[in-house]
């Protein structure tokens, strides 16, 4: 993907009375195992990577590391769901570079325990604005297997737009064949009348800096 027009991309985004979403650290590692080794039995219902865990602490560093690298290159752009205070892993979201130029893919998971409080759709309303106002993107996606409604949920409720079912597209664990996945699709012109326009957040680049664009969405971050 030619990612040219997607240079504004912050490392970290804090949303108003919700979550913060940052780049990932291999620092983060052992929080992210925590989250993942708690909730197996949760996510393996939906996401096919967590059928090759339980991971060991240096697996998750490593994995950690090729996110980071990836973000750094501007190759695709993958975010840690934390708590206000960043103690523990709510989840994981993303705004994916698989679509093609001039689009992102939403992907996102919430730990068990952590789900139906809003955590995912915040996180998506705000990859949504920051995607197509900061990332230049004139297309955000997201694909979710027809099965999975608290999660079809999230793009009906933020005004994406249903545009049909394909077939034996969404991966799926060794040996088991494909899923087929609803594709929701919101465009740049369609932000500003969706629920992912109202969302405040403020947004901080690699250094910590205040992203420029961004100055009208929310208070700045207090410093000590």
């Amino acid at each position: 993907m030619d990612t040219a027009g997607h240079t504004g991309i912050p490392y970290r985004i804090e949303i108003e009375d919700g979550p913060v979403l940052r780049c990932w650290d291999p620092r983060d590692a052992p929080l992210l195992k925590e989250a993942i080794d708690s909730s197996l039995e949760h996510l393996r219902a939906w996401m096919p990577w967590a059928h090759d865990e339980p991971q060991s602490l240096e697996e998750k560093a490593a994995l950690l590391r090729h996110f980071r690298g990836r973000f750094d290159l501007e190759q695709d752009f993958v975010f840690g769901i934390f708590s206000a205070d960043e103690s523990e892993v709510l989840g994981g979201t993303g705004l994916h570079t698989r679509v093609g130029d001039g689009a992102f893919e939403i992907g996102y998971w919430v730990r068990a325990g952590r789900t139906g409080r809003g955590i995912a759709t915040a996180a998506s309303a705000a990859l949504t604005k920051v995607g197509i106002e900061l990332g230049g993107a004139d297309r955000i996606e997201i694909h979710v297997d027809p099965e999975n409604e608290a999660s079809c949920h999230i793009p009906r409720k933020l005004g994406y737009v249903e545009e049909g079912i394909l077939r034996r597209r969404l991966p799926s664990t060794a040996g088991a064949p494909r899923r087929d996945a609803i594709i929701f699709s919101l465009l740049a012109e369609d932000l500003v009348a969706s629920a992912a326009a109202r969302v405040r957040l403020t947004a901080f680049d690699c250094r910590g800096l205040r992203v420029a664009g961004a100055e009208a969405w929310g208070a700045p971050r207090e410093t000590a």
